[in-house]
Order: structure tokens, then C-alpha cells, then sequence
């Protein structure tokens, strides 16, 4: 290979490198948030950029870890909010039946996308 190539293939690797780096810092601060509710009242709202676990009401514990929130413990006789696959920003939700608890994950104000611009077709 020629000089001249070997910079070429060079330059589109260090460019993809740079790319791939500035969507990953895009995408780390576009965390939402979830919100959690007991027997239809809200028990609260939290960040999905701080890793952490939460104690609901000595009955369900669950856990945000990277983004995303899955809960890890519960005393129901089933689990089976235990087996539903985790929550992040995008939406979808987690329920336990026995104990009411809910939990959804919910945009940021910021990372909404303007879902106007898709209602009509011209």
C-alpha cells in the first residue's frame, strides 16, 4: 500500500473514532426519569443518570442501574414483576399486581420528540 492510502484509511478511522466518541456523550445525557406509584398514588419520581436502589414500602425493592430500572426483590408469591424485562426512557413499564406497584419510565422534557410533525400525511 501507498503512503497516501495508508493515511487515507487512517483518517476515516480516526473520524469514526470521533464520531462514534461525540454519540456517546450525546447519547450518556439523554437519561429520563421513572416514576413509581403505590395503590394509584405517586411514591415518586427518579433519575435514571444515578445508579441506585429503592425501597417501595418494605414490599419491593428495585434498582436504576445504567439507565435503565429493573426490579430486583419482592414479596409477592408470583415474581413475575421480577421476570418483566427492565424500564428506561423510551417508556414501558413494570407491575406488580399483588402489591400495586407501579413503575414507568418517562422522556425528559428535553429528549421529547416532536410527535406533531409525524401526525399528517400530506
Amino acid at each position: 500500500m501507498k503512503k497516501k492510502e495508508v493515511l487515507f484509511i487512517a483518517g476515516i478511522l480516526v473520524f469514526a473514532l470521533a464520531l462514534w466518541g461525540f454519540l456517546t456523550v450525546l447519547r450518556r445525557g439523554d437519561y429520563g426519569s421513572v416514576r413509581i406509584t403505590v395503590n394509584g398514588e405517586e411514591y415518586g419520581t427518579y433519575s435514571l443518570a444515578e445508579n441506585q436502589k429503592i425501597s417501595i414500602n418494605d414490599t419491593n425493592v428495585c434498582e436504576i442501574k445504567d439507565g435503565k430500572v429493573k426490579m430486583i426483590e419482592a414479596d409477592c408469591p408470583d415474581h413475575l414483576c421480577m421476570k418483566q424485562p427492565a424500564v428506561g426512557s423510551s417508556g414501558g413499564t413494570i407491575v406488580c399486581l399483588p402489591n400495586k406497584v407501579v413503575i414507568e419510565g418517562e422522556k425528559t422534557a428535553d429528549s421529547e420528540t416532536d410527535s406533531s410533525a409525524f401526525d399528517t400525511v400530506v
